[in-house]
């Protein structure tokens, strides 16, 4: 890779993490929980900017987020939030956007791929973050599920399908540099 390829590539996380908290901050609170569109983003990451680049642009968010600045859920930020109901989530982000640019790096531009690695993904998402809400909560994990998982599964099937769709358009543009 050469330096305007890596250059161009921070600019893309730098893009996505900045996107990440905007969709972050669009917060429907419905419990210990909040709706958000940040996974969305946190999906085009890996799809967009592969294993690499996608965990450098969650990692960019989450520190962001732990150095106080309001870049999470509801527009809050401090390292309090990883130790919150929501911290599993927000934890879960790095490893599913490093599955996600993996599985999509193996098999470019094939839709089904991209819904595969999306659903991966998000189901680590999911495993972080209903295990740390029981722990923290206290709650039995049927109760976990049914608060951190099961109200978010209709809007994630809409955001895997918004997200293989922008990909596709969106990936001509970007070019090689995904890595």
């Amino acid at each position: 890779m050469n330096k305007y390829s890596d250059l161009q590539m921070m600019v893309y996380a730098s893009l996505l993490a900045a996107l990440m908290a905007v969709g972050a901050y669009l917060s429907i609170p419905i419990g210990p929980v909040p709706i958000v569109l940040q996974s969305l983003f946190i999906l085009l990451a890996g799809l967009l900017l592969g294993r690499v680049w996608g965990t450098a642009s969650v990692g960019i968010y989450l520190l962001a987020g732990a150095f106080g600045l309001p870049v999470f859920a509801g527009g809050t930020g401090g390292i309090g939030r990883f130790f919150g109901p929501t911290g599993g989530y927000l934890l879960g982000f790095l490893p599913a956007v490093y599955i996600i640019g993996l599985m999509s790096e193996k098999r470019k531009n094939k839709v089904l791929t991209d819904v595969f690695a999306m659903i991966c993904g998000s189901l680590l998402i999911y495993a972080f973050g209903v295990s740390w809400l029981k722990v923290i909560t206290g709650m039995e994990l049927n109760k976990a599920v049914a608060v951190g998982m099961i109200p978010f599964l209709p809007g994630d099937a809409l955001k895997i399908a918004a997200a293989a769709f922008i990909a596709r358009s969106v990936r001509p543009l970007i070019g090689n540099g995904r890595s």
